[in-house]
């Protein structure tokens, strides 16, 4: 029997469009996006009110602290998780944030909160050229990522997503340069920065940069809109 898809965004408005997921032989209501007033933001979830009852959604952590302040109206997209004791929403800024969790879900050994980890880390595109440049032990610095996990992540991964216009044609790096890289990407890191946000201000530079440890410094700051 068709079921409609259940949009919270101060009302429930039907849908002509059948979409229903059987679990354990119930129906699971699919929540796609999330509208209301913000009651609560902490370093793990939101409170988001709407039609007077209060859904606690799991996010990324940047995408928290892009919510504003308490009272304001947010919009997510959402990801309900079907457990055995429990029903978890996640919440997403984009649409295409929320397809890249579903799809580090696919991955072996790969768990929402572990998914959350690595987009709490690093934009989406950042953590594509990780994968891209099989950056295994870039990826195994982010909390709760070991080794084995990234190397899987990178094997997998590889397959499932549209890499092409991470790693330009022709693109060569000497050994040289790849020192000064190496230690410029330290540099960044000493001064805040991820492991993989350092990686892309580092991907960022021209290929005739100057081997000037200083000028690119100055060049990959400029990726973070620095001087």
């Amino acid at each position: 029997m068709p079921k409609a898809v259940w949009e919270m965004d101060g009302s429930v408005t039907p849908c002509i469009i059948p979409y229903k997921r059987v679990y354990h032989n119930r129906c699971q209501i699919m929540i796609a996006s999330l509208r209301g007033n913000l009651l609560l933001a902490s370093t793990d979830y939101a409170i988001v009110e709407t039609s007077g009852v209060g859904f606690q959604v799991f996010a990324p952590r940047p995408v928290l602290q892009a919510l504003g302040a308490v009272g304001s109206e947010v919009r997510l997209y959402t990801y309900l998780h079907v457990r055995e004791d429990a029903l978890v929403l996640y919440g997403f800024s984009s649409l295409d944030q929320r397809s890249f969790f579903e799809t580090l879900l696919s991955v072996t050994g790969v768990g929402p909160r572990m998914a959350l980890g690595l987009l709490s880390a690093a934009p989406v595109d950042q953590i594509h050229l990780a994968i891209a440049t099989e950056n295994t032990a870039l990826l195994a610095q982010v909390p709760g990522i070991g080794k084995k996990t990234a190397a899987r992540l990178v094997l997998e991964l590889k397959g499932k997503l549209d890499l092409s216009k991470m790693m330009p044609a022709g693109t060569t790096t000497t050994p040289a340069a790849s020192s000064l890289n190496a230690e410029l990407q330290e540099i960044l890191t000493s001064l805040g920065y991820s492991a993989l946000e350092a990686q892309s201000a580092v991907a960022s530079l021209p290929a005739d940069a100057p081997p000037e440890l200083e000028e690119r410094l100055r060049l990959a700051l400029r990726y973070f809109g620095g001087v």
